[in-house]
């Protein structure tokens, strides 16, 4: 039970002062845990309870942190970690390399790690030290002073003055206002700049100036720090009276103050336990599925480094003999690892020595160079995209992590909200029903799609001359506007429609108070809409204090009058998503006590008075007609209160209004018990128009074959007709609709019938071959009894059966739970994408999350992975940036894998030759260098620029996105191929260059030592590697050919300056001048060009014959479109216009700039793929046939000039 409230006011008033008493003798007595008590203006008091101070830090390090910290976040990777176990077995006596070759590598990778995260560190140091730093005023004796935010403290009386941010949780005590209200803009919180109205107890008024915040002595109990932002429960115990907080009079750190001179408050919450801070918590940590397959691919690698290094302990342990008289080992042996009289020994200490001498089988650059890529592909690519930049609301994509990238090419489900995220979320009144009767003559988008969809047409309609055209106002019908409804039949309840209208709402009124200047700040686009109609139809809202509401009436005593009418706001009973509706109660200026209530439909209906049966089954036809046409509905009622009853049941409610427990819901219940026995007026319609391109970009998506989901609150009409208006359902599908089932008894043995037969019904369909395509359409109702773990899966079983799905009347949990459904049940990539706060736990709970800048604040932004401006935009998000960085990624995987699979392998080849010693076939510094210097510029080049077909061609045949879908580029068939060249390729590397260079090829007749030839066999590796990956490119740019050939030529300069050098004491003698004896001989340059040629004639022979005869879809687009104009080169035929604007002029000129030509690689014949291709497009099955071929291969097209200047 609550501890306080009007019924306990002198127990309360008793501990306060005994509370007070005992904190000045310096003891704190025991407080729940769940409260805090704060002295306003007593700091010494405040000090015992050693509350947190205001400075906040967002770092992740310290100077004493960052080194054990970062190293910490650095070895959870499984690579780092394994490189430093090499790393130390380098130092140890088995390890035939010097430890340089391990340590320099890892050094480097965790340098740059380390450096990034440092740089990262030090913005947010710097960031937070502003901030501490920014001064606030501060009561101090009888006069403001000035301090700096971290040196605040929780009692502290301030000041904070007009666009101020505050520097703490506040409570509001007193303004420069009148009636003590303020107004805050809370857009650092949720991204919404409409002004909100805060308002101060009346007690509190009068501490506006120093002198008389001097004396203001208060205790406040309220509980403890949350992250709950639009919560707030707490009482004010001031003058021997209790007086109920609420979220009203808090001032949250990170608001700013609007339209107010100042505001005096007192600091309630310091530092990180404001609710802001409280709310930075960490988005849940999202990991790639193409990052846990690499993970699967590092397992293989480690796999194939244990066979090696077993197979060469193995062989050491059986070669070592004594019988080879040239190894010595015919006294005594000091090395255990070479004493054959204890063979085991050798087994295990050979096995250290090839760990290390193999450990660049694993790749240590891979992740950093992986990171790398997605970064620069965020912030360059994606950020950067025209395409998706939205010039009405000057809005770009943002990438706000990176590490996703390539999950956005794999997308199989995508799950979206409907307002705001497929419709404008510009809400106009369009039409109304009152007292039975349908007003508005307007034709909807969705009544039009639906017409066609039936083959019907409809008669143009002509909107009258006197129609009001305004943002958020699109009715029109003479019956009703200028005063035309006191002749209607139903006059009375019009006159209470548009008061309901008027009153019940919680809007603030700004500028001039006439109707054609003011501007109304409103919570919700919808609420905007609702008081712009009442006041086109003569009920102008446009003045708000904290207790009345000022309305100019038009036409209600007679035609022509205007009255300024004062309501005055005795109650508000808040909306949201659990009451779903908002009641206000006010008394008229005769002392009439009227509540006015508005909500959903079927929450109104179930508080209805008995009788009047005719008008409730008729709304309810109009309600079920405009969902039909897509509009969003309200029911509007009222009811007339007896002034006792209304006593009694404030008392109850200011009661319950001062608990400090349980508040929200002792509120609902008090609520329930005056929300009863209303009139039903009428209901309201709202259009939320289509976002444009939705169903363009729809259709594309589908065709691409990923499935969409439509999750939404609204009712299912209106959802079921917004699926047909956005192309997600036509009349071609066959559709199973779950609806609601109000007998709870029964419900869930009527949810699994039906589900289990529409599951029958679902798989017949689809075992014939022509059946038509499913849509499943499930009320929130039915789908909480569906999510019950034991139908769970059936529901999996049927929703994963069709095309689409759509989802009504459903909370931000089931939102949640759905996408958490498709997710672990079908193991397939989610994407939800929303754009408000009830779309938060979809967008977390999903793979990848997409954020909607739009008009319910930034919420799901700062939920999200990626934010986006306009849900068309998904296309080149998707099918553009998201296939062309899976494709990427995949590619450079398997390069690494490739080149580092090659050179070892070349290694191991070597031990075999020499007898299992572990004897190093490369000098230490060429190992250490290959990752890092040699072979690491070309593949950043390959993640970043490799692009198969242009982006127009990805979103002209969205069909190539189903390779992302399969997984094509990254399956162990591919590695297989990849791993087949790499063992093809060392082997020619190796023992071609071994062979041949066992003769004499110096001028005076000597042969080539070890150092001489691994120095050969080296730069063909770097040379092969490196031109292989030209191979693998579709396009191939300028940064290639300078990466490749620039990595070549840093080879040659290094074992120049390298060779050219001798110092003593150390391994570096072995290579002294060996580059010059090689290259002063022909055999250097015949074997230079003759191994590359030889190793990579296989790769080059194998892309062929793939391309030729089981091409990739994307190749059958490169040979259609080869003669084509790239996109590059489209600008220079475009026809400009000369007005343009600034910005567009700009952004024209950029694209006029010289850009980098890309032409594709490959093969320049037609391939036989073409009819398969385009028959799978159509649902054709035409496999190839191979006596095509030929015929193909023989086709020519003319080439295609492009139009002269």
């Amino acid at each position: 039970m609550s501890r306080s409230g009007l019924s306990s006011n002198s127990s309360v008033l008793d501990r306060s002062s005994t509370s007070t008493r005992t904190v000045r003798l310096g003891r704190v007595q025991p407080q729940a845990p769940s409260f805090r008590t704060i002295y306003c203006n007593e700091r010494d008091a405040n000090a015992l309870a050693k509350f947190k101070g205001n400075s906040v830090s967002t770092t992740k390090y310290n100077v004493l942190t960052f080194l054990p910290k970062g190293l910490f976040e650095q070895f959870r990777r499984v690579a780092n970690l394994y490189f430093l176990m090499i790393s130390i077995l380098s130092w140890t006596p088995m390890s035939p390399v010097s430890p340089l070759t391990n340590v320099a590598p890892l050094s480097v990778v965790l340098i740059i790690s380390l450096v990034k995260e440092a740089f990262e560190d030090w913005k947010r140091f710097q960031n937070d030290l502003s901030i501490n730093n920014s001064p606030i005023d501060v009561l101090l004796g009888e006069k403001w002073a000035s301090i700096p935010w971290k040196r605040l403290q929780v009692g502290d009386i301030v000041r904070v003055k007009q666009d101020g941010f505050f520097p703490a949780d506040i409570l509001f005590l007193a303004s420069t206002n009148p009636d003590g209200v303020c107004y805050i803009e809370t857009s650092n919180l949720d991204g919404e700049t409409n002004l909100k109205i805060r308002k101060a107890l009346e007690k509190t008024w009068d501490y506006v100036t120093p002198e008389k915040a001097t004396e203001f002595k208060g205790e406040v109990q309220c509980e403890q720090a949350n992250n709950s932002l639009y919560t707030f429960t707490g009482n004010l115990i001031f003058q021997q009276q209790t007086l109920p907080l609420s979220p009203n009079q808090l001032l949250l750190r990170g608001c700013s103050l609007r339209n107010t001179e100042y505001i005096v408050g007192a600091v309630i919450y310091t530092g990180h336990e404001t609710k802001v801070m409280m709310n930075t918590m960490n988005v849940p940590s999202k990991r790639s599925t193409l990052e846990r397959k690499l993970d699967m691919l590092i397992l293989a690698l480690f796999a194939t480094l244990s066979m090696m290094c077993l197979i060469g302990s193995i062989g050491s342990a059986i070669f070592i003999d004594r019988k080879y008289f040239y190894l010595g080992l015919q006294g005594k042996v000091d090395d255990h690892q070479f004493d054959p009289s204890n063979r085991f020994v050798v087994f295990i200490l050979t096995i250290f020595t090839l760990i290390t001498l193999f450990s660049t089988v694993i790749p240590i650059s891979l992740y950093v160079s992986i990171e790398g890529i997605k970064f620069i592909q965020s912030i360059k690519f994606i950020n950067n995209d025209l395409n998706m930049y939205h010039v009405e609301s000057n809005t770009p994509a943002s990438a706000r992590t990176s590490n996703l990238n390539e999950e956005l090419g794999q997308v199989e489900y995508i799950f979206t909200d409907k307002t705001g995220t497929l419709t404008q979320n510009l809400m106009e009144f369009f039409k109304c029903s009152i007292g039975g009767e349908i007003y508005g003559t307007g034709v909807t988008e969705i009544e039009r799609g639906v017409a066609e969809r039936i083959g019907t047409k409809l008669s143009e309609v002509r909107k009258s001359a006197n129609a009001i055209q305004e943002k958020g106002f699109n009715f029109d019908d003479a019956r009703l506007m200028r005063g035309a409804w006191r002749n209607e039949p139903c006059a009375d309840m019009c006159k209470e429609f548009f008061r309901c209208l008027a009153i019940c709402h919680t809007v603030l009124p700004e500028g001039e108070e006439s109707p054609e200047k003011i501007a109304y700040q409103a919570a919700s686009p919808d609420e905007a809409a609702l008081v712009t109609a009442a006041k086109n139809f003569g009920f102008f809202f446009y003045r708000r204090t904290p207790t009345t509401i000022y309305v100019r009436e038009s036409h209600v005593e007679k035609m022509g009058k205007i009255e300024d009418v004062p309501y005055e706001i005795l109650n508000v009973l808040e909306f949201n998503s659990t009451r779903k509706r908002q009641s206000v109660v006010c008394r008229y200026p005769d002392g009439r006590l009227v509540l006015y209530c508005k909500g959903a439909d079927n929450v109104i209906y179930e508080r209805l008075r008995e009788g009047n049966e005719g008008l409730k089954i008729t709304t309810r036809e109009h309600l079920e007609q405009f969902g039909s046409s897509g509009l969003r509905t309200l029911c509007l009622a009222y009811k007339i209160l007896d002034a006792e009853m209304y006593e009694a049941w404030n008392e109850k409610f200011i009661q319950a209004k001062s608990s400090l427990r349980d508040r929200e819901k002792k509120l609902d219940e008090v609520a329930e018990v005056i929300e009863k026995d209303l009139i039903l007026i009428g209901s309201t319609a709202i259009e939320d128009k289509l976002q444009e391109g939705v169903p363009a970009c729809i259709e594309t998506l589908a065709r691409a074959g990923i499935k969409i989901w439509v999750l939404t609150g609204d009712k299912m009409e209106t959802a079921i007709n917004i699926a047909y208006a956005c192309n997600l359902i036509n009349n071609e599908m066959k559709q199973f609709i779950g609806d609601q089932v109000e007998i709870a008894r029964y419900i869930k043995d009527v949810v699994k019938t039906q589900l289990k037969s529409c599951v029958d019904e679902a798989q017949q369909t689809l075992s014939t071959l022509t059946g038509p395509k499913l849509a499943l359409v499930i009320d929130g109702k039915c789908l909480m009894y569906a999510l019950d773990p034991s139908l769970r899966g059936m529901l999996l079983n049927l929703s994963l059966n069709c095309t689409s799905v759509v989802c009504c009347r459903v909370s931000p949990l089931q939102k949640a739970q759905v996408t958490s459904l498709v997710k672990k049940g079908a193991k397939k990539i989610t994407l939800s994408i929303g754009d408000g706060a009830n779309d938060v736990s979809m967008i977390q709970a999903a793979h990848v999350g997409v954020g909607i800048s739009g008009l319910e604040g930034m919420q799901a932004v700062m939920a999200s992975d990626f934010a986006i401006a306009q849900f068309r935009f998904l296309t080149e998000l998707l099918l553009v940036h998201g296939r062309w960085s899976y494709m990427r990624i995949c590619k450079v995987v398997l390069y690494f894998f490739y080149k580092n699979l090659t050179f070892t392998l070349t290694q191991f080849w070597f031990t075999l030759q020499a007898g299992f010693s572990g004897q190093r076939y490369y000098d230490d510094w060429f190992q250490a260098f290959y990752n890092v210097f040699f072979t690491s510029l070309p593949v950043l080049m390959l993640g970043l620029f490799d692009k198969d077909v242009s982006a127009s061609l990805s979103k002209k045949y969205p069909q190539l996105y189903m390779e992302g879908l399969k997984n094509t580029y990254f399956q162990w068939r591919v590695v297989a191929v990849w791993a087949f060249f790499s063992v093809y390729q060392s082997l020619i590397l190796f023992y071609f260059i071994t062979t041949s260079g066992s003769r004499p090829q110096t001028s005076s007749g000597k042969m080539f030592g070890l150092w001489d030839i691994s120095t050969m066999t080296f730069t063909c590796v770097v040379v092969t590697v490196n031109i292989r990956l030209l191979l693998c490119c579709n396009s191939i740019t300028r940064w290639h050919h300078i990466s490749v050939w620039g990595s070549i030529l840093a080879w040659f300069i290094f074992i120049f300056g390298y060779s050219g050098i001798m110092t003593n004491g150390d391994r570096q003698e072995n290579i002294y001048y060996v580059i010059f004896v090689l290259m002063s001989t022909p055999y250097f340059y015949i074997a230079l060009i003759l191994v590359p040629i030889v190793s990579l004639i296989g790769d080059f022979l194998y892309q062929g014959l793939q391309r030729w005869f089981y091409p990739y879809d994307y190749q059958i687009i490169q040979e259609l479109h080869r003669h084509e104009p790239d996109d590059y080169r489209q600008a220079q035929y475009l026809e400009v216009q000369s007005h343009l604007t600034p910005e567009e002029a700009r952004s024209y000129a950029l694209s006029q700039l010289p850009s980098q030509r890309s032409k594709h690689t490959g093969f320049a014949f037609d391939s036989p793929g073409y009819e398969s291709f385009f028959a799978a497009q159509v649902g054709v099955l035409a496999p190839q046939k191979p006596w095509d071929v030929a015929r193909r291969a023989t086709m020519t097209k003319p080439r295609t000039k492009p139009p002269k200047k």
